[in-house]
C-alpha cells in the first residue's frame, strides 16, 4: 500500500510514473493537475530517475541501427528485442567496440539484424561470431535506388529521347508547351558560371581520390562538405544538376485539364468565367494557376495562326503533352515501382527507355536484383553478381563490389524473414520523445523514457485507475 517513508500510495506513484514517462515533465505536471494527482514537474523527473529499468535478457534475434541526438554531430545506437518487439538498450556512439562489449555481456544471440553500415558488421563479428547478420532489405533498396539513379545520370543526355512519344499528333491540333524559364542573359551566364565551378570541384575530387586521398582529407583540402566529395565519388561522369519537372505546380489542376481544355476549344477563353464554372464543380485551386495555364494556351494559339487583317483568325484546337519531362530521380522510381502499380503511360515510357542499350542493362540489372529481394529466392543472387560484376556500367560494378563484401549478410537478408522494420520504428518513438522535450533532455533522461515507457504501460492497461 505504502513504502516506509514515503509520501505517496504505490498506485499513486505508478500513476505519475507512467504519467512522467509518457508525456515528461512540463507535459506531464498539466496533465496530473487535470486527473486531480496534481504534481511538479521536477518531481516527475525524479520519478523516471528513480524508476527501476526493465531487465534486458539476451535476446535471440536482435536488431541493431543507429540514430541521430543531433544530426550530422552526434550520433547513438539502439538494440531492439525484434521477437518481444521492445527496446532493450540505448546508448551514446555507435562504435563496433560498445557492441561487442555488449555482445559478450548478453550471450545467446543467434542473429543480428542491421544496416549496411561496416562498424556494426565488425561488432557483431567480434562479439557474437556464432549469430547469423543480416542486411536489412530496406537498405539493399535504398542502395539500388543511389545505384540505379547513378546510372542513369552517366546516361542523362539518352532521357530525353526515351520520353518523345513514339507517334505524332495526328491532325491539326497544338501541344500545350511548358512555360519559358525564367530569367536573362545575366542570369544563364551566372548559372553557367556555377557549373564550371562545380566542375572543377568534380575534377579535383577525383584528381585526389586516384592518387589515393581518403573522403575526409579530400573534403578538408578543398573545403568542400564530406557528402558532397561522397556524391561526387559515385558518379563517373560529372552529374548534372536535374532541371525541374515540365509539369510544373499545377497538381491541383490536372484533374481537371480536360474539363477545360474541352471548354476552351468550344470558344469559352475568359479565364474569371472559367474559374468560376471549375470552382462551382469543386476545384480547390487558386485562380493564378489557372489563369498562367489559360496564358500558355493563348501563347501555342497565336504562334500557331498569324494574324490576318480583317477577319478574326480560325484557331486550332489544343491539346495537353501526352508525355512529362523523365529526370534520373524520375526514371528511377518508374523502374523500381512494382508492375501492377504502373499506369499505361508509366509502361509506355518504360518501354521508350529501353531504347537505350547502357539505359536497357541498367533497367536490367534494377529490376532483377529487386525481384530477388522482394520474391527472397536466394539461388538468383550468385547468378545476378555474375552478371553485375561484367556489366559496362561502373556504378553497379561498384554495388556487386559492396554485395560481395558484406555477401552472407546479404544473402541471409534474401534467405530470413528478419529486418529492421521494428528497429526504424523504434526510433521513431524516440525522436518523438526528444522533441517532446525540446530536445533538451540528457541522454540518460531519454534512455529511462524511452526503456520506462514500454515497461509501465501494460501495467496501468491492466489495473486502471
Amino acid at each position: 500500500m505504502v513504502a516506509p517513508w514515503a509520501r505517496k500510495t504505490v498506485r499513486l506513484g505508478e500513476r505519475l510514473t507512467a504519467i512522467a514517462a509518457a508525456l515528461g515533465g512540463a507535459a506531464g505536471s498539466r496533465l496530473s493537475h487535470l486527473l486531480g494527482m496534481p504534481a511538479a514537474c521536477n518531481t516527475l523527473l525524479r520519478l523516471i530517475r528513480a524508476a527501476p529499468l526493465p531487465p534486458d535478457p539476451a535476446p535471440a534475434v536482435l536488431g541493431v541501427d543507429d540514430w541521430a541526438y543531433r544530426k550530422g554531430h552526434t550520433y547513438g545506437t539502439v538494440l531492439v528485442d525484434l521477437e518481444r518487439r521492445r527496446p532493450i538498450a540505448l546508448w551514446d556512439g555507435r562504435d563496433a567496440d560498445a557492441l561487442a562489449q555488449w555482445l559478450r555481456e548478453h550471450p545467446g544471440v543467434e542473429v543480428v539484424a542491421r544496416d549496411r553500415a561496416s562498424a556494426y558488421a565488425e561488432g557483431a563479428r567480434r562479439g557474437a561470431p556464432q549469430a547469423v547478420q543480416v542486411a536489412d532489405r530496406f537498405h539493399l533498396t535504398q542502395n539500388l535506388t543511389e545505384t540505379l539513379q547513378s546510372a542513369l545520370s552517366a546516361q542523362a543526355a539518352q532521357l530525353p529521347t526515351a520520353e518523345e512519344p513514339a507517334t505524332q499528333t495526328a491532325g491539326p491540333k497544338l501541344m500545350v508547351r511548358p512555360a519559358p524559364p525564367q530569367g536573362d542573359a545575366q542570369a544563364r551566364l551566372k548559372a553557367a558560371t556555377r557549373r564550371d565551378r562545380r566542375l572543377a570541384q568534380y575534377q579535383q575530387v577525383w584528381a585526389l581520390r586516384r592518387e589515393g586521398w581518403p573522403k575526409i582529407q579530400i573534403a578538408r583540402q578543398l573545403g568542400l562538405g564530406y557528402r558532397i566529395v561522397s556524391r561526387y565519388l559515385r558518379h563517373e561522369h560529372f552529374p548534372e544538376r536535374q532541371g525541374r519537372c515540365d509539369a510544373g505546380k499545377s497538381r491541383l489542376l490536372d484533374p481537371w485539364k480536360p474539363l477545360l481544355l474541352e471548354r476552351w476549344n468550344a470558344g469559352c477563353r475568359h479565364s474569371s468565367r472559367l474559374f468560376e464554372e471549375l470552382r462551382g464543380l469543386g476545384y480547390r485551386g487558386s485562380y493564378a494557376t489557372l489563369a498562367r495555364y489559360t496564358r500558355r494556351l493563348r501563347q501555342a494559339q497565336k504562334r500557331s495562326v498569324p494574324g490576318r487583317v480583317g477577319r478574326q483568325p480560325r484557331l486550332a484546337p489544343v491539346v495537353e503533352r501526352p508525355q512529362r519531362r523523365l529526370t534520373p530521380r524520375t526514371a528511377t522510381r518508374l523502374v523500381l515501382r512494382r508492375a501492377e502499380d504502373r499506369d499505361a503511360e508509366e509502361a509506355e515510357q518504360l518501354q521508350r527507355l529501353r531504347r537505350s542499350s547502357a539505359v536497357a542493362e541498367a533497367i536490367d540489372l534494377a529490376e532483377g536484383f529487386l525481384a530477388l529481394v522482394r520474391t527472397r529466392v536466394p539461388e538468383r543472387l550468385e547468378p545476378w553478381l555474375v552478371k553485375a560484376r561484367k556489366s559496362t556500367l561502373p556504378a553497379f560494378r561498384h554495388f556487386a563490389e559492396k554485395l560481395e563484401a558484406d555477401l552472407e549478410a546479404v544473402r541471409a537478408a534474401v534467405r530470413l524473414p528478419w529486418t529492421n522494420g521494428q528497429v526504424e520504428g523504434q526510433i521513431s518513438r524516440l525522436k518523438m520523445l526528444k522533441r517532446q522535450m525540446y530536445g533538451r533532455a540528457n541522454l540518460d533522461l531519454l534512455n529511462r523514457r524511452f526503456l520506462l515507457l514500454v515497461a509501465v504501460s501494460p501495467k496501468v492497461a491492466k489495473n486502471p485507475i
